[in-house]
């Protein structure tokens, strides 16, 4: 048949392999976890909420929010209502912390949104954007895409419990994935990316290069190889306990899916859900 239609199908190309930085994130966290996240079907029971990520969550919505008000309105009060308007208590362990913590977010916004340019007009706002390499579709969707000066600038916006630093910045694929995805949907460069850290008000950035983009691009390809390979495995009939073995560790405490995995209960105590809000 092959020589009857006159394909070699041996130099087809591949098909693409697509992916997000939570995907390769959760790859490189746990192959069971990626398994029991995006292919087991039915996906097993997750865990419930936790505080921290409430936290995070409402907080992000805030500032989404906030810029889909006109200009005049981008104020901290306004903030701060938004907050009250958006808040949730899921994974506190009652009421009164919920409220230290909301309040500790109040304090967060009114500094942040006190010291923000409110006038500029992000191009992207929890934006989706998407661009192939050879060998895999990197694609996500980024918090804030500001334009400065004629290049895209990625802004990731941070509430966890540690400051974060240039290395952070330098070291995210998440971030280096999003420059390449955004410049290719916005075909306007991008190369600075920018973590906002709203616990200390602090910002880390990174100019990354063709060089550094390059690198963070080679290592999502290799990951993106051993997935797919795994899970085109397991579609033909492969051993899900060898393919997707469980990767052990600390990060078994918060795992979505610890109550289906005996080794990561063995692992790592299990901890109350507000027990990584900051102290």
């Amino acid at each position: 048949m092959q020589e009857q239609l006159g394909f070699d199908f041996g130099a087809m190309p591949k098909k693409l392999v697509r992916v997000t930085p939570a995907k390769l994130a959760t790859w490189a966290d746990c192959p069971r976890r990626f398994r029991m996240a995006y292919l087991d079907r039915p996906t097993p029971p997750r865990g419930g909420a936790w505080a921290h990520n409430t936290l995070g969550a409402v907080v992000h919505n805030v500032l989404k929010a906030l810029f889909d008000l006109p200009e005049a309105k981008r104020t901290p009060d306004q903030a701060v209502a938004l907050l009250h308007r958006q808040w949730k208590n899921d994974g506190f362990r009652d009421a009164e912390q919920a409220a230290g913590y909301r309040g500790r977010a109040e304090g967060w916004l009114r500094d942040y949104v006190g010291e923000l340019d409110t006038s500029i007009e992000p191009v992207g706002i929890e934006r989706w954007v998407s661009a192939p390499t050879s060998k895999i579709v990197a694609e996500g969707r980024v918090d804030r895409i500001d334009l400065r000066d004629g290049e895209l600038v990625i802004v990731d916006y941070k509430t966890g419990r540690h400051a974060l630093t240039v290395d952070d910045a330098r070291g995210s694929q998440a971030l280096a994935l999003y420059a390449l995805a955004a410049r290719r949907t916005l075909r306007k460069p991008c190369h600075r990316v920018e973590l906002h850290h709203l616990p200390t008000g602090t910002v880390a950035v990174w100019e990354h290069t063709e060089e550094s983009l390059g690198r963070h691009v080679s290592r999502a390809e290799e990951s993106a190889d051993e997935l797919g390979l795994a899970g085109d495995t397991l579609a033909a009939g492969g051993d899900p306990e060898i393919l997707f073995p469980p990767r052990t560790g600390r990060q078994c405490t918060w795992c979505d899916f610890r109550r289906s995995c005996p080794e990561g209960q063995q692992a790592a105590p299990t901890l109350d859900p507000w027990a990584l809000l900051a102290p």
